[in-house]
């Protein structure tokens, strides 16, 4: 049966947007795949939490479900370096994590910034002693990221940038770690838990606003966690874990896969 003139116009308008459509995907693979990554940070980028650590990068615990291994494998990047390492502060990520970083590097990874301002501390100290005391560590925290954690970041950021001038560079935060209101009973107070929680924003603004500085991304995952908090019944964070502490108050493999590979994604 022969096509009418419309129909077989139509026939080929459809034709060739399958192919249009066919030929950018290709496009955007080859783009994929000529990409040059480099993750760098602390914990929540090695993904201390996530469970199935790569034996060889020892007490650095990178996980094959951390987001930045997550992202490699989902893109194929031409090359992909992952140097973030559990502990890491500021000085550790320009000290010992930028060596693959070139001028052909297109896109680096981080998080750092939270064990600067004394993270395993602050929760050590509200989980063993006082609402008060708690709440008086916080707020020592947070004056630091006000005083001394901002030229701590630009050290990171200009290293980065002298070794990577063309690179995107993506900084990302740090999720809130209580749901108000939600199902725990026992542990924290809500005082405390709101303590922590607006030490969290603190900190997420102190580093967002040092990365904009830069002409860095910086990408919040504070609502992919929202509803994935601890207290919330589904949560993407570890609560304290007294039989493996160092995997407290990080992502869960679901945390890497559901919150911040998304958020990295969405910036990258």
């Amino acid at each position: 049966m022969k096509l009418s003139r419309f129909a077989a116009f139509a026939s080929s308008l459809l034709l060739g947007s399958v192919l249009a459509l066919t030929g950018a995907g290709a496009a955007q693979a080859a783009e994929s795949a000529a990409v040059d990554y480099v993750a760098l940070g602390d914990s929540y980028s090695s993904g201390v939490g996530a469970g199935s650590y790569d034996s060889a990068s020892g007490d650095c615990k990178r996980s094959t479900k951390a987001y930045p291994r997550l992202w490699a494998n989902a893109n194929a990047p031409s090359s992909f370096a992952f140097t973030a390492c559990s502990g890491a502060v500021t000085t550790d990520v320009t000290t010992k994590q930028l060596g693959p970083l070139t001028s052909a590097t297109d896109l680096v990874s981080l998080t750092v910034g939270g064990n600067d301002a004394g993270f395993a501390d602050v929760m050590t100290t509200c989980v063993l002693q006082s609402e008060s005391t708690c709440v008086n560590r916080v707020n020592q925290a947070k004056a630091y990221v006000d005083s001394t954690l901002p030229a701590r970041l630009d050290s990171v950021y200009n290293a980065i940038r002298a070794k990577a001038p063309a690179a995107r560079v993506v900084v990302l935060g740090y999720p809130r770690f209580y749901q108000l209101g939600g199902s725990c009973i026992a542990g924290l107070s809500e005082t405390e838990r709101a303590a922590i929680n607006g030490a969290s924003d603190h900190l997420n603004a102190a580093v967002a606003k040092r990365a904009a500085d830069h002409g860095f991304a910086f990408s919040s995952v504070v609502p992919a966690f929202t509803g994935h908090e601890i207290c919330s019944g589904s949560a993407w964070l570890h609560s304290v874990n007294w039989l493996n502490i160092g995997e407290s108050y990080h992502p869960t493999a679901a945390g890497q896969s559901g919150g911040y590979l998304p958020s990295f994604r969405s910036a990258a």
